[in-house]
């Protein structure tokens, strides 16, 4: 870990050196020296920061927060009228992150003794591009990255994309397989490897995974040339990012440092807080789950909450900490080593958890696939609320507090409810809407986007109504839909004045769906 601190630091000294800063003829922001070893590290903690603010994303508009009292100016958040100014903060860290990847990859092509490195960018890359996907349908994709050599790059249709994703993942996997059968070691990559540690046999089980839920989202509206899978299979353990977080400046676990408290104390964002849609999957409104509850709420189940749009008095107010850091100890200075979803300052960042494979696995059995799965959509489903009680019961350092095995066993057989066990759904469409209503929750402030693409895609966790604890949709929506929510968010407005001629035009936020969405 000493080395990928030092790797980033040199990183960082190499972009903003004063001597390349002074001299009109060189680009500080391009430099042309810096080995893949040094940008593999920088890149994937960069990339903790971008999915960070896709959670962020994810949480205010798929149901998981609303705003908190004492604050106003919430404005198209809560009447969901975007403009090409909301959330544009995706599109340009996405592309800056995926030119890191992008440059990895022109590094380490032909380079033998670089081939891990390169099928983690790989393998990265095709990540990064399924959340530009996924939050904005067609995106420049074999145009982009390409510097000052395509400043205005043309958008591919979304459903196309999706296939080209998988084929790099593919290839990513071919990579490591060669490499592991010329014996080649891992060992070069292991001090630069923050998510696994040099464990190539986990990157192929991530590259399955994203695979398997790019085919399990464009199932039905896109063309895979190839719907095998590696026999290594699927990720059984959560892909965690950590770079070597600590509380200091700009070192802190990102989702810490936006919720909880800075590295000085002061406290974190307290402007949103959970919703009363989310809490009714914890606090016996539609599922008594007070294990994961406790875990992850401060005062469950006294914890505040509130629907989205609603302005008017009484509404709780957000601790120092929020709600979302269940820690007795308030001191910023010092606040951490808890559970749930914020867990403290030097705890690793979601990558993609374990959770959320077994439940992309359970449904790709529903569906009757042949994957590289040991078990039945039963077990599987089961196995994917285990982890998410593993995930959430886990402190930063890698412990568990508490037996998640017993734990999720006590909560089915307390829950006489097909939503949680996958017994009681007698058909195909219930047993999904359990799958996805599992996944939900699992995701709840963990990868909040992931959950707000699953409800678009399939229409689950069930919302109906107006009240807030059968709807997530905002009490003050402008959206024309059924369900009073929006589809999508808009183009920046960057793409939109220096690409207008590709960006696609009128984008609706109520009318415009992602190429896989209901």
């Amino acid at each position: 870990m000493k080395k990928t601190l030092i790797a980033l630091a040199v990183v960082m000294a190499i972009a903003t050196s004063c001597d390349d800063y002074l001299n009109i003829n060189t680009n500080p922001n391009k430099p042309t020296s810096v080995s893949a070893d040094l940008v593999l590290p920088q890149a994937i903690a960069a990339t903790a920061l971008v999915l960070n603010q896709y959670n962020n994303y994810g949480m205010q508009i798929g149901g998981y927060a609303a705003n908190a009292g004492g604050y106003g100016g919430f404005n198209e958040t809560v009447s969901y009228a975007y403009t090409p100014n909301n959330y544009s903060n995706l599109w340009s860290n996405s592309y800056d992150n995926l030119e890191d990847y992008q440059y990895i990859l022109n590094q380490t092509d032909g380079d033998d003794a670089k081939v891990y490195f390169n099928a983690a960018a790989r393998i990265m890359k095709a990540y990064g591009f399924q959340l530009l996907v996924d939050a904005y349908d067609d995106i420049p994709y074999t145009d982009a990255l390409q510097g000052a050599e395509l400043l205005v790059p043309t958008y591919e249709d979304a459903a196309a994309i999706y296939p080209k994703l998988a084929a790099e993942l593919d290839a990513a996997i071919t990579t490591i397989n060669t490499g592991l059968a010329a014996a080649v070691a891992p060992d070069p990559i292991t001090d630069f490897d923050i998510i696994f540690k040099g464990n190539m046999t986990n990157w192929i089980k991530l590259a399955n995974t994203i695979k398997l839920r790019l085919l399990i989202r464009g199932n039905g509206k896109a063309t895979f040339p190839n719907a095998t899978f590696d026999p290594t299979g699927f990720l059984t353990t959560d892909a965690i990012i950590n770079p070597g977080y600590a509380r200091d400046n700009n070192r802190q676990n990102p989702a810490w440092n936006t919720w909880a408290f800075a590295y000085t104390g002061s406290a974190g964002n307290k402007a949103w807080i959970p919703t009363t849609f989310i809490m009714t999957f914890y606090n016996a409104t539609k599922i008594n789950d007070p294990v994961r509850g406790a875990a992850t709420y401060y005062q469950f189940p006294a914890t505040g909450t509130n629907q989205l749009g609603y302005e008017s008095t009484g509404i709780p107010k957000s601790p120092d900490g929020s709600f979302w850091y269940p820690g007795a100890n308030r001191v910023g200075t010092s606040a951490g080593n808890a559970t749930g979803v914020l867990k403290g300052p030097n705890a690793g960042y979601p990558l993609l958890i374990a959770a959320e494979s077994y439940f992309l696995q359970a449904e790709a059995l529903l569906n009757g696939w042949t994957i590289p799965a040991a078990g039945t959509a039963n077990s599987l489903y089961d196995a994917g609320i285990t982890a998410s009680f593993r995930y959430i019961m886990t402190l930063p350092d890698g412990t568990v507090s508490g037996n998640p095995t017993t734990a999720a066993a006590n909560y089915q057989t307390a829950n006489n409810n097909r939503l949680v066990r996958y017994s009681l759904a007698t058909t195909n469409a219930e047993r999904l809407e359990a799958i996805i209503t599992q996944k939900y929750i699992a995701l709840n402030m963990v990868n909040s986007q992931e959950g707000w693409n699953e409800y678009r895609r399939t229409g689950y966790p069930t919302v109906s109504g107006s009240s807030p604890t059968s709807t997530f949709a905002s009490s003050a929506s402008q959206s024309t839909r059924p369900d009073r929510l929006p589809s999508r968010i808009l183009y920046p407005t960057s793409e939109i004045q220096y690409n207008p001629t590709n960006v696609p035009q009128g984008t609706s936020p109520f009318t415009s769906l992602i190429f896989w969405a209901k």
